[in-house]
C-alpha cells in the first residue's frame, strides 16, 4: 500500500495478550492504532511503546480535559512516548487547547498531532439538552471545531454525519476523525450515529476509526484489507 492508511484500528481489550495476538495480524502499512482509557489505564506507556516499536502510527484516545497547565503537560508527555496522535476535549477552550498544542511544539517530538474531540458520537439530542440545551448536536460540533481550529490543533474527532459540514468551513488539512464507522450490514453496536467507510470518505473524513468490524473478524487482516480496498 503507498498511500497512508486511512484506518485506525481500536484497540478495545482488557488483555494484553488479546491485543498484541490481534496487533501480530495486523500490518502497520495497512493500518494505524488507536489505545484507549481502558487499555491504558490497565497496560501503561510500556504497552503503548511497545506498539511503536512494531512501526504502528498510535492514536492516544486519552482525551485530556483539565486546567491548561495540567493537560499540557499529559500532552507533551504522550508526545515524547513517540505517539502520532493524540487528543483532548475542545470544550476544555481556547486557553487549555494552545497549551497542549505549545506543549507539543516543544517536546522532543513535536511531530505528534493533536485533535479535539467536540460532541461524543454515543451522545443524541436528548443527552446534549441534558449538558447545553437548545442547542442541536450539529450546532455544537461546529461551534468547538471552530474553536479548536481558531487554537491551532490539527483537527477534531466527529461523527462522519457531521464531516461534510464541517467541510464547508475547513479545508483537508483539517482532519476528520471520525468513530462509528461500520461496513454496510454491520452490527451498529452501542454508536448512534454511524456510515459506511466509503461513504465516510466521500463525506470528507480524514481517518476512520473502526473496532469490532476489524477486531472481532475471523481474519482481521483480510477484514481490513477489505475495507482498504473499498476505500482504493
Amino acid at each position: 500500500m503507498n498511500q497512508e492508511a486511512r484506518v485506525i484500528v481500536a484497540l478495545d481489550f482488557d488483555d494484553a495478550d488479546k491485543a498484541m495476538a490481534l496487533v501480530d495480524q495486523l500490518d502497520p502499512a495497512a493500518c494505524k492504532l488507536k489505545v484507549g482509557k481502558e487499555m491504558f489505564t490497565l497496560f501503561g506507556p510500556e504497552f503503548v511503546k511497545s506498539l511503536i516499536a512494531r512501526g504502528f502510527d498510535i492514536f492516544l484516545d486519552l482525551k485530556f480535559h483539565d486546567i491548561p497547565n495540567t493537560v499540557a503537560k499529559a500532552c507533551k508527555a504522550a508526545a515524547e512516548m513517540g505517539v502520532w496522535m493524540v487528543n483532548v476535549h475542545a470544550s476544555g477552550g481556547m486557553e487549555m487547547m494552545k497549551a497542549a498544542k505549545n506543549a507539543i511544539a516543544g517536546s522532543s517530538h513535536p511531530q505528534t498531532k493533536l485533535i479535539a474531540v467536540t460532541v461524543l458520537t454515543s451522545m443524541d439530542q436528548a443527552q446534549l439538552n441534558d449538558v447545553v440545551p437548545e442547542v442541536s448536536p450539529a450546532g455544537q460540533v461546529k461551534k468547538l471545531a471552530q474553536l479548536t481550529a481558531d487554537s491551532g490543533l490539527d483537527g477534531v474527532v466527529c461523527s462522519a454525519k457531521e464531516a461534510v459540514m464541517l467541510r464547508e468551513t475547513h479545508n483537508d488539512e483539517f482532519l476528520l476523525v471520525t468513530p462509528g464507522i461500520r461496513p454496510a450490514g454491520a452490527d451498529v453496536g452501542d454508536q448512534k450515529r454511524v456510515m459506511t467507510p466509503v461513504d465516510a470518505i466521500d463525506a470528507g473524513v480524514s481517518y476512520l476509526v473502526m473496532g469490532r468490524p476489524i477486531t472481532q473478524a475471523e481474519n482481521p487482516l483480510a477484514a481490513l484489507q477489505a475495507v482498504n480496498q473499498s476505500l482504493a
